[in-house]
């Protein structure tokens, strides 16, 4: 399937939101995800499936000071 990601389009062979955090090496717990403009908890990331078009942000804290 064919998603945009962070404003870039990319061909994705997994079927969750969380397939798709792993896929990318985030850090589960320090990130904030959203599809077509709806937050997903990071308890519905697992059950949340993709679909060609979705458009989603993927958003990493990272500390510094």
């Amino acid at each position: 399937m064919n998603i945009n990601v962070n404003g870039q389009s990319i061909s994705f062979e997994g079927q969750t939101l969380e397939d798709l955090v792993i896929q990318y090496k985030l850090e589960p717990e320090l990130i904030v995800t959203e599809v077509d403009g709806e937050i997903i908890s990071r308890e519905e990331r697992g059950a949340k499936q993709l679909q060609d078009g979705m458009k989603i942000e993927l958003v990493h804290f990272v500390g510094g000071g």
